[in-house]
Formats: structure tokens, sequence, C-alpha cells
């Protein structure tokens, strides 16, 4: 069946991003594919594409943290002096959101929308930078089918019966940098089918996936069916970013089989490498000493906690309260605590007279472009604070706190003043 109607994904408002004196410095981050800290290097427009949500269970704290680390290499890169275009996908149809359709009997399509709307208002909640383009996959068949008619025609891709996979070849391995009998455990784990029968070889991947009866399908140059998983990343960044984008990031889960794959299929489509300067991926978030997934059913979901009335500036405090590659956490304390560092800091910034904040500009930002070290820029901004309300006599700078303030707005995104 081919859905009635098909209308573009639209983002979510942006926030305000205060301007800063000066230049911010260069960002270098970790490479996966390397295995090191390295400088990003973007040209006058940075260009990332972070891999969305699959909308049948947003958003949790795990969402949060991941996307939460992407925005601030967008922050970064604002405040050195870049331009960004951050292209976000959305996997609106795929095996999960059909499944859980399924089980609750709901129309998948609404369901998809419904968890789309509340993830797009948990992020503008959390002032994450939205977007220059969020994509659906649905959406985006007609092009993704295209890209695998020509992986076809380029002898990069195979039928199997209805279903169309991809030659595993190539520089394939160097963005996980997993052995074989690595990527064999985990493309079982993570939705691929290395048992299937008549594959040429068990690490293939799907890219087509001919049409079953009650599936949504399209009809297409390849057949009826829909995309694979990786492929839609592949075809959706490289026809808005290009090849050799600065940074494609996800959380470490995607590390294999999801960014190997979307490197591997930009990589035949284009017949150049790489797909991108870094792979960058963000920890996972823990509770009760187990990752936070739905499966698992151990999910603290970030609307819940709005519901509660907690403010969404103190959630992205206690997320940021980690280092972005770090599992860490979410224990009963995390939140407190930065409930009481949001006071703090707010107010620190209210005083009349504050001390100095421009020593604390740049420790911040030093720190931040340092591979995202935010757990050195809190310290630095708990130290500045702890000054100001400590030690009155040395507040010495009118207008330090609208500077303090303004520094924490822009670079970690954390909103200490009231809004204009």
């Amino acid at each position: 069946m081919t859905p009635d109607s098909v209308t573009g994904m639209r983002s979510w408002t942006a926030a305000d991003v205060p301007r800063l004196p000066g230049t911010g410095r260069p960002l270098r981050l970790y490479d996966t594919a390397t295995d090191e800290v390295s400088p990003t290097a973007p040209g006058e427009t940075a260009r990332i594409y972070v891999c969305g949500i699959t909308p049948y269970d947003a958003t949790h704290l795990g969402h949060a943290a991941t996307y939460l680390a992407f925005d601030l290499v967008q922050r970064v890169w604002l405040d050195a002096g870049h331009q960004v275009r951050y292209v976000q996908n959305v996997t609106d149809v795929d095996d999960p959101l059909l499944e859980r359709a399924n089980a609750t009997g709901e129309d998948w399509t609404e369901l998809a929308g419904r968890e789309i709307e509340l993830f797009r208002t948990d992020m503008r909640a959390l002032r994450l930078l939205p977007p220059t383009e969020y994509v659906g996959v649905v959406e985006s068949v007609d092009e993704i089918a295209e890209a695998v008619a020509k992986l076809l025609a380029d002898d990069q891709a195979y039928r199997l019966g209805e279903d169309i996979y991809a030659v595993t070849g190539g520089r394939f391995g160097y963005e996980s940098r997993y052995d074989r009998a690595e990527m064999l455990r985990l493309s079982a784990e993570r939705g691929g089918d290395p048992d299937r029968p008549g594959k040429r070889d068990p690490l293939d991947a799907l890219l087509w996936r001919g049409q079953r009866p009650g599936e949504p399908s399209w009809p297409s140059p390849v057949g009826p069916g829909r995309p694979g998983w990786h492929v839609e990343c592949s075809v959706i960044a490289l026809n808005r970013l290009g090849m050799s984008l600065d940074v494609q990031g996800g959380g470490s889960d995607l590390r294999f089989p999801h960014h190997e794959f979307s490197a591997a299929h930009a990589e035949a489509l284009t017949g150049r490498w790489p797909f991108a300067r870094h792979y960058c991926h963000a920890g996972m978030i823990g509770l009760d000493g187990e990752k936070m997934s739905k499966s698992r059913g151990n999910l603290v979901f970030v609307s819940k906690l709005r519901g509660a009335r907690v403010d969404p500036m103190a959630i992205r405090l206690a997320l940021l309260d980690g280092h972005y590659r770090a599992d860490r956490e979410w224990t009963g304390g995390r939140l407190p605590l930065a409930e009481q560092r949001l006071a703090r800091w707010r107010a620190a910034v209210a005083l009349d007279r504050a001390p100095a904040a421009t020593e604390l500009l740049d420790r911040v930002r030093g720190c931040l472009a340092d591979d995202l070290d935010t757990v050195g820029a809190i310290a630095a901004i708990d130290r500045w604070a702890d000054t100001a309300l400590e030690q009155p006599a040395s507040a010495d700078e009118p207008g330090a706190g609208r500077l303090a303030a303004d520094l924490v707005d822009a670079l970690l995104g954390v909103r200490l003043t009231p809004a204009q």
C-alpha cells in the first residue's frame, strides 16, 4: 500500500543565539575512524549531518543527549565565524515503527506524525538549534530509489528475490574499525540479516525491501518497495550536503552498522572517499546500570519531565554535566544538582556588578573547542558564579553578568535570563 499523501517535514523554531565579543576558537573533535581528536576544518559554511529518530517513542534522554552534543558542535562553529548547514533525517517508515503500529492498532502514519511533533516540541524546549533541512524518508523515496538503481547499474548491488542488497567491498570497515566477527555480531543485533540464505556476503546490507503484503510500498524504477535503513541517510546527506561533509553524527550505537554502511553506500554512489571528514558519536545514557533503550523499557522521557514542571534548562544542564562521548548514568542526584547549579548561575548573572567575565569567555571557548569539554566549561562557570556570590567585593566590571549570561546561552545553550 502507498500512503495517500506525502508532505515535507518541517523543522522547529530556532532560539536566538547571542553574539559574543571576539571570535571563537577552531573546533577539534574526536573522529571514530582515526581514533584521535583532530581539527575540524570547515569552509565558510560547515556541513553536518545527524541521523534522526525513528518516530515510535520520542524523545527520551538518550535522544536528547545525542542531539545536544551536535547542537554544541554547531554553536562552537557559529562562534568561530562559520555558517552552518545542518541536515537531519527522520526514519518515518521502517520495521520498528510498523511493528509498534501493528502492536497498538494505530495507523503507522498517525503514530509517526504524533511522535515527530513531540520530538519537535522537546527540541524547541531544550533550545536545540533546528536543522537547516529536516527530511523524512517518505518524502525522499524517489531519490533513494534512483540511487539504488544506480548501484544496480554499476554492479554495486544485486537482487535477492524481491529485495536488493549492496555489495560489501572497497574500504568497508574503516569508519568503525571493528573486525569481521564483531561486525557480524552487531549486524545481527542491530537490524541486519547476516544469516539470510543467498546473500553474497553475510554483511551485505539491504538497500531496497520489495513489496510485502500489508506493508507500505512505493512504485519505483527498481520495483515496488521501500528503502533500506542505511541508504536513506547516504542519499539524503549526499543530495543536500555533498561528499566529504564535515561531520556525520549520531549515538555510539550507530557506529556500526549504520554509519559504516551509510558511508560505504555514499562512496559507492560517487566513487569518492571519504563520505565524512569526522565520524562523531555520542555516548549512551544509562539508568540503573543499563543502557536506556526502548527494548529494556527503562526510558526517561523529556516530555514527562517537562510535564512534571522540570525546567528544560535544568534537563539540558544535567545532560551537559558529563563528556559527550562518555556513557553515563541518569541517577537520582543528577537533576537536583543541575537545578541547584542553574539557580546559582542565574543569581550570579543577575547581580548589578559581577566579576569580570572576559576571562571566563576565553576559558569556556577553550574548553568547548577541545572536543566539547563541557565538564571543564561548567567548572569554569561554577568558579565564576562562586566568586560573584561569595565575594561581592570582587565585583568590578559593569555588564559582566550580562556577558556571562550571553556566553552560557550562546555556547552551552542554557538561558539564564528571562526571554526578551
